[in-house]
């Protein structure tokens, strides 16, 4: 049965995460959707779920295979419940459906209290590129205009967004599900994923590697699809 590859940015950035892998795996002959999460973040609570919904919809009504990056990962287990018609996940360097938890009790404390000194009065995080400086997303990205052009596309984040409590998801996981570590920083959600049986593909780059080596993330995934069995 051919199904939908939705391409799942994180909300804390944008869509342009995906833009060029999207691209990739078209030409390859799949059908490719990027949901656009951006205008949830605005929206006020209740954010997960606002957020899985803009994905459930994205799929069409047709079967589906939700690939997520980053804090994309989390968000996938409630919007294949919505689904209902999920053939597969693929997390990207992304972390792991947490129902019933915060995104703030499953980050490092370090960065969890950081956020809290970051936000302004109106309980409002700086856009995500912000957190870390101009030296080190020219580390990540070292093409100024590629690099303008993704931070161009990041919003301004609610603390209350971090704070929420995920939605249950009772069936999880209710489809084959594949790993594709980029970095180190997701070594830990790797090797769950390895105890849970599921293929893992390492491919160390960094973790905006779909922005800067499109490519190899394109056939990376394409590999771990042909290896999702139920």
């Amino acid at each position: 049965m051919a199904a939908r590859l939705l391409l799942v940015h994180s909300p804390l950035v944008g869509p342009a995460t995906w833009a060029l892998v999207a691209a990739d795996l078209a030409g390859r002959g799949c059908e490719v959707s990027v949901p656009d999460l951006t205008g949830t973040v605005m929206a006020g609570p209740q954010y997960c779920l606002r957020q899985a919904e803009v994905i459930a919809r994205t799929a069409s009504g047709q079967p589906a295979i939700l690939i997520g990056h980053s804090g994309a990962g989390p968000l996938l287990a409630a919007a294949g419940a919505l689904i209902g018609q999920v053939l597969g996940y693929i997390f990207a360097d992304a972390g792991l459906p947490v129902p019933g938890q915060t995104w703030m009790q499953t980050a490092p404390p370090e960065l969890a209290a950081r956020l809290r000194e970051m936000a302004d009065e109106q309980g409002w995080l700086p856009p995500w590129p912000q957190w870390w400086g101009d030296e080190t997303m020219a580390g990540l990205i070292p093409d100024p205009a590629a690099r303008r052009h993704f931070a161009a596309d990041c919003p301004q984040l609610p603390l209350a967004m971090f704070e929420e409590v995920h939605p249950p998801a009772p069936q999880w996981p209710d489809a084959p599900a594949a790993y594709l570590q980029l970095s180190e920083a997701y070594q830990d959600q790797a090797a769950a994923a390895r105890e849970l049986g599921w293929p893992v593909a390492e491919r160390m780059s960094h973790h905006l590697a779909p922005l800067t080596h499109p490519g190899m993330v394109a056939e990376s995934l394409h590999e771990l699809l042909g290896q999702l069995r139920p």
